[in-house]
């Protein structure tokens, strides 16, 4: 179902949350990440050592409850924007929900701004409590929600309410750094399925296989044709093929 529709299961959902008991405890990463690619990056940024090494590259990153203090730094330096910080202490009746974003403009401390679920639905709005920075080289921003308790595990993403947001900017395929605007002009010259868009840009032929920019781009394409995002035809795609070690050359094997 994933590699169809890009949005996971509720079943694979099940398999990386946390107990009720210990989302009460405080905030703790939620790491959906279902696709066996050669990316290890957050296990070298958790400096707790929650998030444990791996074996293979190609594996997926398995987390320690019990080691993970929330701390966000595994979210900021995921390429997939596959990491979330959920923290259901926060109240009895709302929780924080810390989200990735590389979007211009930016929303501010305050800010309402429309919740989204995995597959691209709005949820409601809600208010942005914090905004962190990731620094010169790290372009994520993390984003602070404060939603219902009973949200915490279905807000994934955020829009901003106005229409501000910078088509040129605003980098939708990182791996291949194809612009929003690049992809609305495409889409607006009859471009009309995502396969189409990647041969004609490359987006989603990058080293992630569309892992960020495929449901971005499908969520444009629904936009225009005005069809709901679940009805966008998926392109067929594979996983990114095992790295081989120098070494491997070097020995002759």
């Amino acid at each position: 179902m994933l590699n169809k529709t890009g949005v996971p299961t509720l079943e694979d959902i099940q398999t990386v949350s946390p107990s009720e008991e210990r989302l009460k405890k405080g905030p703790v990463a939620i790491i959906e990440c279902f696709q066996e690619i050669p990316c290890n990056p957050c296990t070298e940024a958790c400096k707790q050592g929650a998030i444990r090494p791996m074996e293979d590259i190609n594996n997926l990153p398995k987390l320690d409850l019990d080691k993970c203090n929330g701390c966000g730094v595994c979210l900021s330096r995921c390429p997939g924007l596959a990491i979330f910080i959920v923290d259901a202490s926060y109240s009895d009746t709302e929780a924080i929900v810390r989200i990735p974003y590389e979007y211009y403009p930016v929303p501010q401390v305050g800010e309402k701004v429309v919740g989204l679920n995995r597959a691209g639905d709005e949820l409601g709005t809600f208010e942005v409590s914090k905004v962190q920075s990731g620094g010169q080289k790290n372009k994520t921003y993390t984003i602070w929600l404060i939603v219902p308790q009973s949200l915490a595990m279905e807000v994934r993403g955020l829009r901003l309410r106005s229409t501000e947001i910078q088509p040129k900017e605003t980098i939708v395929c990182r791996c291949e750094d194809i612009t929003l605007g690049e992809i609305q002009a495409l889409i607006k010259e009859g471009y009309s399925t995502i396969d189409e868009i990647k041969r004609a840009a490359r987006a989603g032929m990058g080293p992630c296989q569309g892992r960020t920019c495929r449901m971005l781009i499908a969520q444009e394409l629904a936009k225009f044709y005005s069809i709901p995002v679940g009805e966008v035809l998926m392109p067929t795609f594979r996983p990114t093929v095992k790295p081989v070690k120098l070494g491997t050359y070097a020995g002759g094997e």
